[in-house]
């Protein structure tokens, strides 16, 4: 990527994709910015110009950014693993309830690998440990599991 002043305007930025399709960025001095393509039998032809308010911008970088998919996403692998937080609300069913209750693993495949609870982090809880409303459980599991589990979580 390059970057080139652009005097009274702002900065222009230009990449070259690994598919050697031309793209560049004019970020103006309001926010604002101008996203282009050219096109691919003439790099120098311009195919599509958009320009897009510094909200309409922030929007485009968060779909953009697969850490900004899901707010809650910790991570993932090749292996079809994801680790998620989910808030157990005061209201939930599990609210004063043994983990072990909630039949996790059985029923959604889900492992809770930690609790956060205020500013303590309970690492590995074993079936006997009670939640509590706010509690912040951290699990890993298929995308499937995980979204099994908190919708099973989410009970009230």
């Amino acid at each position: 990527m390059s970057s080139t002043p652009l005097p009274g305007i702002g900065v222009r930025y230009d990449l070259s994709t690994r598919e050697r399709r031309r793209l560049s960025v004019v970020a103006h001095r309001d926010g604002s910015r101008t996203l282009s393509a050219y096109r691919e039998d003439d790099p120098d032809a311009c195919a599509l110009s958009v320009r897009l308010s510094s909200g309409e911008a922030e929007v485009l970088i968060g779909a953009l950014m697969p850490a900004h998919h899901s707010p809650s996403l910790l991570s993932t692998t090749e292996l079809g693993l994801v680790a998620e937080r989910s808030e157990l609300s005061a209201t939930s069913h599990w609210n004063g309830r043994l983990l072990g209750e909630t039949r996790m693993r059985t029923e959604t495949g889900v492992s809770i690998v930690a609790v956060l609870r205020r500013a303590e982090a309970i690492p590995s809880p074993g079936p006997d440990f009670r939640l509590a409303g706010g509690d912040t459980l951290i699990v890993i599991g298929t995308r499937e599991g995980v979204e099994a589990a908190t919708a099973l979580l989410g009970r009230e």
